[in-house]
């Protein structure tokens, strides 16, 4: 399969475009490629499908910001559409997601014909899942029991009882879609809309299922298995195509969009995909240095040995520790970043008072100027 084009480049926009300029450059480049406007045209068909692809996913401002952050890799696709040029949908599925533009089926044909019958699309749904740092880090499959619109099992989504057939709808004769003619300052002027008959199917049932009302959907429950990959982040959306609710008359099923809520974690502090670990040193330890263990997100301890004279506020970077990135978009994994304090005690003993009295008066408890230069500019650094 040919490599994607970027969508800002199919469309001709710059990547701060507003949604006025991303609809009208859609617009220019429908009108121009439009299957009726280029009968057998192939190479024009795919230009066409490759702009409706391209608006799908940038009008919509959660998807866009996926796709600005991670490219075509965002977690779990847009909406269907992540191998559209592969997919089996046709121009009149185009039609019917994007018919906005054209103000129902639009251009309804530039040669005076329709395009056939529209199907239905299913309303999509949402879902908050929390996730805990480990769930985060490995990836998880959630099952979540989803009350929606499901095919109905009487009439099989038809909308029509046993035994009976839909009919030719008598408004728009088959065509989904009706002519408005009005006279103008420039002549005779046709618009096309959506025939309020028959819903732009061009057909209407006649004899209307008893247990659906002719909607060809009832309300029903579905377990739904939702796979999150590893890495993602709070805010973040993650897209389930097909598995929202059913559309009316066997049209086309929505989505589950899936909102990512990320739990406090007791032990780490996440920063991107770098994780953040503070380690309490006694002061022994920090004068002394020695082997300390340092906890992971996967549960294990790593051995770390530290130098004698550690001060506090200096950090460790241990690579490829933190958190993967999403589906392996952007650089691997992030790092485990130690930041390290020292644990100066509030009660001592009299001996221990005694002992550190002692070394008081001594110049090694005092502090050279390149120590105290040190620690005055990670205080700036912290306020810069």
């Amino acid at each position: 399969m040919a490599q994607k084009r970027d969508y800002y480049e199919v469309l001709g926009v710059s990547k701060t475009a507003n949604a006025d300029e991303i609809k009208k450059a859609y617009r220019q480049i429908a009108i121009k490629y439009h299957p009726d406007r280029n009968p057998g045209d192939k190479e024009a068909e795919e230009k066409f499908k490759e702009a409706a692809e391209a608006y799908n996913v940038l009008h919509d401002p959660q998807q866009r910001q996926q796709y600005d952050q991670f490219g075509f890799n965002a977690p779990g696709g847009f909406g269907g559409f992540s191998d559209f040029g592969a997919t089996s949908m046709n121009i009149d599925d185009i039609f019917s997601m994007f018919g906005d533009i054209f103000g129902g089926r639009g251009f309804g044909g530039f040669n005076g014909s329709g395009r056939g019958r529209q199907k239905h699309r299913g309303s999509d749904l949402r879902l908050k899942v929390r996730l805990t740092l480990d769930e985060i880090n490995r990836g998880v499959t959630k099952k979540f029991k989803v009350r929606k619109d499901v095919v109905c099992t009487h009439c099989h989504g038809s909308g029509a009882e046993d035994g009976s057939v839909d009919e030719e709808c008598p408004t728009c004769h088959g065509s989904g879609v009706i002519t408005h003619t009005t006279q103008s300052i420039f002549g005779m002027m046709q618009t096309q809309g959506v025939c309020p008959t028959c819903q732009g199917e061009g057909r209407v049932v006649k004899n209307k299922c008893h247990e659906c009302g002719g909607t060809g959907v009832v309300k029903g429950e579905e377990v739904v298995e939702i796979n999150i990959p590893a890495g993602v982040a709070e805010g973040m959306v993650v897209n389930v195509p097909g598995k929202g609710n059913a559309g009316q008359h066997n049209g086309l099923n929505g989505d589950i969009q899936v909102f990512i809520d990320e739990e406090d974690n007791d032990t780490f502090l996440r920063d991107g995909n770098d994780v953040i670990y503070n380690l309490l040193l006694d002061f022994p330890t920090a004068a002394l240095g020695g082997e300390v263990e340092i906890p992971t997100i996967e549960g294990s301890k790593l051995k770390v040995k530290l130098d004698s004279g550690t001060q506090p506020g200096k950090t460790l970077r241990l690579r490829g520790k933190g958190l993967p990135a999403v589906q392996g978009y952007g650089n691997g994994h992030g790092d485990l970043v130690v930041n390290i304090s020292v644990y100066v005690p509030k009660t001592l003993s009299r001996e221990e008072k005694d002992m550190l009295l002692k070394m008081h008066d001594s110049d090694n408890f005092k502090g050279d100027k390149q120590t105290k230069d040190s620690i005055f500019q990670r205080f700036k650094n912290y306020f810069s």
